[in-house]
């Protein structure tokens, strides 16, 4: 790994709601450059923000909506160690007693590309990147329905996984994962629904490049509006996008790191989306789960193991003969640069 401390570029820090509005929220260790926090004790939307979209304005992971521009779905700021809530006085990011977990990603480098004058890509795009940790966030303007396009992505390598949304209208979240399927590329899933992954052309059946992404004739992108994507490619010893196929039991899958924070899927059936850190527990069994479809409060399931080199998926993680399709980032890598385990 060239990342001996991956909590430089992902950290989940946990607070507690008190109604304060512009409350600063601190120890995350970095800017962050994509914010994402959920209700743990009580029933709220998950809520999305990052540094590209500048108004600061809430995506909701749980819903198709667009982005909530009002004032308690805009963030106040992101600090060089945390971030400010909305300016409202509790809202459902600080309501009083209720409790939060608030996961957090570095990107850091602004780019643009003139897709026109570099030949990268068939449309404008800025956005933030992190080449370092296999992360940028990109930006654009989409074409009208019915058109193929591509965009460049930033990351210099081919990203493992694309999560999109339109931010000015209803549509779904759209998620590529590399391993959904034995070709991903005409497949998609949604981050806020719980359908088995689906054959249509939101790729434009063509798998993305070290330099670009493709976008398909799909009748639900914002067409003429903005887009936003979060884009993640593999770095050893840091982030893992794979997937397994269940066996019934208790199954070790070996990412190269002991893991900080899971998203894990079943692909091949509807189920939910299930999401695991090592913060709400901080022993095994990791067993508190948030639901990036769903509002639901944390709850409590079979869970994981989360060990040096992998995880131990089980129960409903493991069913036989479902694939589930995961990312995983680190805590700590299990050999650093310097090959010492």
């Amino acid at each position: 790994t060239d990342i001996d401390k991956p909590s430089d570029y992902f950290n989940t820090v946990l607070y507690t709601g008190n109604a304060s509005a512009s409350r600063s929220i601190t120890g995350v260790g970095f800017q962050p450059d994509w914010l994402w926090v959920k209700g743990r004790s009580t029933a709220y939307y998950h809520a999305l923000w990052d540094v590209v979209r500048t108004n600061k304005s809430a995506l909701y992971s749980n819903t198709s909506d667009a982005e909530d521009t009002g004032t308690g779905g805009t963030l106040g700021s992101f600090n060089s160690d945390g971030f400010t809530l909305p300016n409202e006085s509790g809202g459902f990011v600080n309501n009083n007693g209720t409790t939060y977990t608030a996961w957090n990603w570095k990107a850091g480098t602004s780019f643009t590309n003139d897709a026109s004058a570099t030949g990268i890509g068939s449309v404008d795009s800025t956005g933030s990147v992190n080449t370092d940790a296999g992360f940028s966030i990109v930006s654009w303007t989409s074409l009208a329905s019915g058109s193929n396009y591509t965009i460049a992505h930033a990351l210099g390598v081919t990203p493992a996984v694309i999560i999109m949304k339109g931010r000015h209208e209803a549509n779904s979240w759209q998620v590529y994962h590399h391993k959904n399927t034995s070709s991903p590329e005409t497949d998609y899933l949604e981050l806020n629904s719980t359908a088995a992954t689906a054959d249509y052309p939101v790729w434009n059946d063509t798998a993305p490049t070290s330099s670009v992404f493709s976008l398909g004739t799909w009748s639900g992108f914002d067409a003429g509006g903005t887009m936003i994507a979060y884009c993640f490619a593999e770095k050893q010893g840091y982030s893992k996008f794979s997937s397994y196929v269940g066996n019934g039991g208790n199954q070790f899958i070996y990412t190269g790191f002991k893991p900080a924070f899971v998203i894990e899927k079943r692909s091949s059936n509807a189920s939910e989306w299930d999401m695991y850190d090592n913060k709400r527990n901080t022993f095994n069994s990791v067993t508190k789960v948030l639901k990036p479809n769903a509002s639901d409060a944390e709850a409590t399931y079979g869970g994981l193991n989360f060990l040096s080199n992998g995880f131990e998926a089980k129960g409903s993680l493991n069913d036989s003969g479902q694939t589930l399709i995961y990312m995983a980032f680190a805590e700590n890598p299990f050999v650093t640069s310097t090959g010492v385990p």
